[in-house]
């Protein structure tokens, strides 16, 4: 019975157009219609944008509200910090969003959103009015659970790079100039934080580019989790196998301050640790705008949804998506997972515009590549489905799964999967 369902909801939302009464190409510049707009141009929002025109058959006029000139991807990005990638190898333009899809791209920040009037209003002074509006603003860093990082200069030398762009190539330049024989200490928060295995491949793609280029060098793995949070054990045999010497690991270090004038990290409970190169991911939460309009409302971090539509508990007619809301059990802070909600927001949101039937049982999945060196790859994947009882998404028994061992033919998945979920969300 699964499998039947399984394929009837991914039919039902490859052909959404049809299946609403609408058809046809999305026409660019349309000015009728109602108003779509969507806050944010990451996996999550870009993709909503451009599946609310194609399954509205271009009849729902679509904004998207975006500062950013490029679309850079998350995913891919610490293989730029290890260097075997560049920054181009990972950076898309928004412009067939626009020209093939008939999506208004407006670079531009929102400042607040009224939700009574709906209406946001913009950083350069305009304002937009909306009949649904999507926000999928990613997460900030909580910096300020951290006091050193508000002295000058912290933040521009303890870098997070955990938003690919600037960082990303700043992080990597600190690397290169570190002498052989230094260390590069790595923090990981507590989850949930956006990409449970990032800092891990991360850490391997350091470990990597040093095994080459600065043997004498270590890796310092400082996690406050009580374990690996994500591939643990295939993880773990990558460190013993391929960067014995190289990658120390250290859970339960809680990081309670930095100082960046010594370069030191100070914890809640283990010793100060100095090291050439500090790179600290703080707490995370829903993105600033979220937070500002009251949509964060679990633990004023992480914004609740009704993950049938994505609409917020908090507001009528707004939805958030990707890595800021309160996930569901075992839900990942993915981009994979981003695109998923945009796609289910999008059928949702034409659905409730043009007084159709939502689809009561979404289902979509995750999968999660993992580069433990330039070329390997392990992977984790996952199947959700909505459970009408409980109303919220659980996995599907016996689906998904994990890798066997890193392999270099996962690696050509893993850049294939890449390719693909780019032009999923941008072509």
């Amino acid at each position: 019975m699964f499998k039947r369902r399984q394929f009837i909801q991914t039919a039902s939302l490859g052909s959404a157009a049809g299946l609403l009464g609408l058809s046809g190409c999305a026409t660019p510049g349309a000015g009728h219609g109602p108003k779509v707009v969507v806050v944010g141009g990451g996996y999550g929002g870009a993709t909503a944008a451009k599946y609310v025109r194609m399954w509205s058959g271009g009849q729902i006029q679509v904004t998207l509200v975006e500062p950013n000139a490029t679309f850079v991807s998350c995913p891919i990005s610490n293989l730029v910090i290890g260097g075997s990638k560049t920054m181009a190898d990972i950076t898309t333009p928004y412009d067939n969003l626009e020209k093939r899809h008939g999506v208004k791209v407006v670079r531009d920040s929102v400042t607040r959103i009224d939700a009574e009037k709906k209406v946001v209003m913009l950083a350069g002074g305009g304002t937009l009015a909306y009949d649904r509006l999507i926000v999928s603003p990613g997460i900030d860093l909580m910096n300020d659970t951290l006091p050193g990082m508000a002295k000058p200069g912290a933040a521009d030398k303890i870098l997070h790079a955990w938003k690919a762009g600037p960082q990303t190539v700043a992080l990597r330049k600190q690397l290169e100039s570190m002498p052989d024989g230094g260390v590069y200490a790595l923090t990981i928060p507590l989850a949930p934080y956006r990409c449970p295995p990032g800092p891990y491949e991360r850490a391997c793609q350091v470990a990597h580019y040093f095994s080459k280029a600065k043997p004498k060098s270590k890796v310092l793995i400082l996690d406050e989790n009580d374990d690996v949070t994500s591939k643990g054990p295939l993880f773990k045999k990558a460190w013993a196998d391929r960067y014995k010497g190289i990658i120390e690991y250290r859970p339960k270090h809680k990081v309670v301050d930095v100082d960046a004038a010594t370069n030191t990290l100070k914890f809640e409970f283990n010793d100060d640790l100095k090291a050439n190169v500090l790179n600290v991911l703080p707490m995370m939460r829903a993105g600033t705008i979220a937070v500002q309009t009251g949509l964060a409302t679990a633990n004023q971090r992480w914004c609740e949804v009704d993950f049938l539509t994505f609409e917020s508990k908090a507001a009528k007619n707004i939805h958030v998506l990707g890595d800021a809301i309160q996930v569901a059990p075992l839900m990942p802070k993915s981009g994979h997972m981003a695109n998923q909600h945009g796609k289910t927001c999008a059928a949702a949101v034409v659905a409730l515009l043009t007084g159709q039937e939502v689809n009561p049982m979404p289902i979509y999945n995750n999968t999660c590549y993992s580069f433990v060196s330039d070329e390997d790859v392990v992977h984790v994947a996952s199947v959700h489905r909505y459970d009408a009882d409980k109303k919220t998404m659980l996995t599907v028994a016996g689906s998904g799964g994990v890798s066997t061992a890193a392999s270099e033919l996962e690696g050509r998945y893993a850049m294939a999967w890449a390719r693909n979920i780019w032009a999923d969300t941008l072509a």
